[in-house]
């Protein structure tokens, strides 16, 4: 075990396509439960965590998704060190040089573990019998990258090719990064030996990258350095200046540090890793019956073969006589695809996005703070929908110009403020918001609260909010 402990530095971006329609914008693949029964990201975490090894983590984010990182990471009692918000992204070295800076101001010397917050590991002991080893390269000025045993010819990756055996035991020199190569040079690769699949996780002193950056991406350090000067504290946030990181330049650990620095290292590693990266690649990792299929939910298949079939949502999903597809089935949408071509999903998404269609950017169901809502029905003047309030939260003191709503309390209490008024409701009791009245609710229960609002106006968009107060820093 590493004699100091590691700060981890988990990167939660992510722009929500390559795992439609499971995976939106909004709630990308990293909060997902796709290979466990947690999400990604909340699993990256669990596996970087416990003292005496690692610190409570770094985890850097967009703004978008800021409550949804703190709300997983609270009821998995999970808390951070600090959750970074980007206002723009940048790419993994920005990110790297940003939480080198705070490790820095405290521990000069400090180790950061830069992960990914959406790849799938299952030999968890694996992991950290290699991060330990990579620990004592790094304290001796290595940066060190961690190379994943090929098990396949697979030209989705970039590769390292293995140098000479250093001091410490179990890593390696980098000879070269190679870019993903196509599918006669991957197999070559693999029949070479000495080649291994890039990662992207990587363990270094604190002050070794700062020196790296300062030598290979002056520009980019300095930006770095601006935006956190001039950033605020937002509740649990650390907001960087907007102006300052928009001006940074956009760059990979790998191409901005990895492939400049003389002082590259490698810890060779088999740990069953995948980067979920399609949803062919979910079926690779997930558990086939005899057949090869792979199904998650209410699934019924009759002479199927090698598929991967989901249904979420508790709708029925069925398949007779079918080969090596992909079939996934959400509430507002359904995804087919043979296995070879899932990873073209991307272009369903774009094709949504040039029709200012809400299924490439949001579901149906909409996380907020202070819980979430889904939309029931919906028609000219009026939307129906469903709001589940956690315990002890409450939605901002607010006011609508275009629209009256009326709740019905399903389960739990409510707490209605409605002007001056304060009356709490029980289950099957039910209040009217009139246009213009300012109104807000809260559960002041130990249990969630489940209620039906019913929208009618002229107008009925999520912008027709004039907030008075928000617990949560929103204008």
């Amino acid at each position: 075990m590493t004699s100091s402990p590691i700060t981890p530095v988990v990167l939660s971006g992510g722009s929500g396509t390559r795992l439609w329609p499971m995976s939106r914008a909004l709630f990308p693949k990293q909060f997902l439960p796709l290979v466990g029964q947690e999400g990604l990201l909340v699993e990256t975490v669990r596996r970087l965590s416990g003292a005496p090894r690692f610190t409570p983590p770094i985890v850097i984010c967009n703004e978008d998704h800021r409550f949804i990182v703190a709300e997983q990471l609270r009821t998995a009692n999970l808390p951070p060190l600090k959750i970074l918000l980007e206002p723009v992204g940048r790419s993994t070295a920005p990110a790297a040089a940003m939480a080198a800076l705070i490790v820095a101001a405290e521990r000069p010397d400090g180790l950061l573990l830069v992960a990914a917050s959406d790849h799938a590991i299952r030999d968890v002991e694996a992991w950290r019998s290699a991060i330990d080893r990579a620990a004592d390269a790094a304290r001796a000025g290595y940066l060190v990258t961690f190379g994943i045993e090929p098990t396949a010819p697979d030209t989705g990756y970039g590769y390292i090719r293995a140098g000479a055996p250093l001091a410490m035991e179990g890593v390696v020199s980098v000879a070269q990064f190679v870019e993903k190569p196509n599918l006669e040079r991957a197999q070559a690769y693999l029949d070479a030996g000495g080649y291994y699949w890039n990662c992207g996780c990587f363990l270094f002193r604190a002050d070794c990258l700062l020196a790296e950056m300062e030598r290979h991406q002056p520009k980019m350090l300095a930006a770095c350095k601006a935006a956190l000067a001039a950033a605020q504290v937002d509740l649990d946030f650390v907001r960087l200046d907007r102006a300052t990181f928009e001006a940074c330049p956009s760059d990979s650990i790998d191409y901005a540090i990895m492939e400049r620095t003389d002082a590259a290292a490698m810890a060779p590693v088999d740990m069953g890793w995948s980067d979920v990266g399609s949803w062919d690649s979910l079926w690779e990792v997930g558990e086939k019956d005899a057949a090869g299929n792979v199904t998650v939910g209410d699934v019924i298949a009759v002479d199927v073969q090698g598929c991967y079939l989901r249904s979420e949502e508790s709708q029925l999903l069925s398949a007779v006589g079918v080969e090596n597809l992909v079939v996934v089935v959400t509430a507002d949408a359904v995804f087919v695809s043979t296995r070879d071509r899932a990873s073209d999903v991307r272009l369903i998404v774009d094709k949504l996005k040039q029709a200012g269609r809400p299924e490439a950017t949001a579901h149906t169901r909409v996380y907020r703070p202070w819980g979430w809502y889904e939309s029931i029905d919906g028609g000219e003047r009026f939307q129906v929908k469903r709001i589940m309030v956690k315990p002890g939260g409450r939605l901002s003191s607010q006011m609508h110009h275009h629209r009256a709503e009326h709740w019905v309390v399903v389960n739990g209490t409510a707490r209605v403020t409605r002007g001056d008024e304060v009356t709490l409701l029980h289950e099957n009791q039910s209040i009217y918001i009139p246009l213009g009245a300012a109104h807000r609710l809260e559960n002041p229960g130990k249990l969630p609260l489940n209620l039906i609002e019913v929208q009618s106006g002229a107008y009925l968009g999520e912008d027709d909010i004039v907030r008075f107060q928000d617990d949560y820093g929103r204008s």
